[in-house]
């Protein structure tokens, strides 16, 4: 087991739309490959997590998916070999927009290539490359992590065996697009901004990136979480005396306290461009449709989860996915939840979502 590890790419690394030199990935692993190295299993994370899915000895401290990996867990580490990779574009150890480009040593910035899904799919083929990872039991990934999981099928066909995929999706809706656009605008308009070359380290656009991480925290849960959760419960935070509209609810209290833990943490361009990743992915672009881009899969197996409350990758979404999959390949399991914590349910009730995971397993 291990704490973050990087590797770095002795020459270009091709993209969809463009192209970086020498780029460095990094990546967490758990348990042991196996003698037949047939039991390795991928992690695609969402949009904003590290490479930090869980603890281990070697970095004891909680990681994003700690009740679902590790010792005795559904991804059990003790029967896998769990790797879980930063996605490229990100600003947690792998090349991302606010790494140093090493032909001008500057920052990126807004001169890092357009990143797709695809792209973060293939940098996690070379890191299983590196760790010598020729085919995989299973790929995983949630919401863009599932999208992820995906497009490393459809671009490495045959490189694993098995696909779960949670609370993600084929394609983005224009709604859920046109959320995101939002997010992706707060930030530009934000005068820090600077046309991305605000200063790192720095202040940078903290407001932007305070709304758009509030909003966000509003797509991530449902109507009916927050009445059950909050109701109309008064905020016992100490009222600004020259804000004559300051906060008078718990739950604008709790979006506040979410947007300032994220300031600082999460690099504004780095988001717009994981952000924008997501909604370029369209599963059918690999065929022009979904059942012809799902011919070339080689995959065994697949475990689709959905949400009933989750309106961001609404669950008709995932039965889709499954359907057009069970076209394709042999076995497709489809299970609709019914968590009423919306598109975050697969962090936070593992009391269906560990089940269904372990299941599979």
């Amino acid at each position: 087991m291990s704490a973050v590890q990087t590797v770095t790419l002795d020459g270009p690394f091709a993209m969809q739309r463009g192209a970086l030199q020498s780029p460095t990935f990094a990546y967490e692993t758990w348990g042991e490959l196996n003698a037949a190295k047939d039991n390795c299993v991928l992690i695609f994370t969402g949009l904003s997590p590290s490479a930090h899915a869980a603890s281990s000895p070697a970095d004891p401290s909680a990681g994003w998916w700690e009740d679902m990996v590790g010792p005795g867990k559904p991804i059990d580490s003790n029967r896998y070999y769990v790797v879980c990779v930063n996605s490229l574009g990100s600003c947690f150890g792998t090349t991302g927009p606010a790494s140093v480009d090493p032909t001008t040593n500057e920052l990126y910035r807004l001169t890092f290539p357009v990143l797709t899904v695809e792209d973060v799919a293939n940098s996690a083929a070379y890191v299983l490359n590196h760790i010598g990872v020729s085919q995989l039991h299973t790929v995983i990934g949630s919401s863009m992590g599932g999208m992820t999981a995906l497009a490393f099928c459809l671009t490495q066909p045959g490189r694993s065996r098995r696909l779960v995929s949670i609370s993600s999706a084929a394609r983005s809706l224009p709604f859920s697009i046109a959320l995101r656009s939002l997010q992706r605008e707060m930030i530009r308009k934000d005068s820090d901004w600077q046309q991305g070359n605000y200063k790192i380290p720095g202040n940078g656009p903290i407001q932007g990136m305070r709304f758009a991480r509030k909003l966000g925290m509003i797509t991530y849960r449902s109507a009916a979480e927050w009445a059950e959760r909050f109701g109309r419960e008064r905020t016992t935070d100490t009222l600004e005396p020259d804000n004559p509209f300051g906060m008078d609810f718990e739950v604008e209290s709790y979006l506040e306290s979410h947007a300032n833990r994220f300031i600082g943490t999460f690099d504004p361009n780095c988001y717009l461009y994981l952000s924008r990743a997501m909604d370029l992915f369209d599963a059918a672009d690999h065929g022009g449709s979904l059942e012809a881009s799902f011919t070339s899969l080689q995959l065994e197996a697949a475990l689709i989860i959905g949400v009933e409350t989750d309106f961001l990758f609404p669950v008709s979404q995932q039965e889709e996915l499954a359907l057009a999959l069970d076209e394709a390949i042999p076995e497709v399991t489809f299970k609709r939840l019914a968590s009423i914590q919306g598109h975050d349910s697969f962090l936070v009730d593992m009391d269906r979502f560990r089940p269904a995971v372990a299941e599979f397993f």
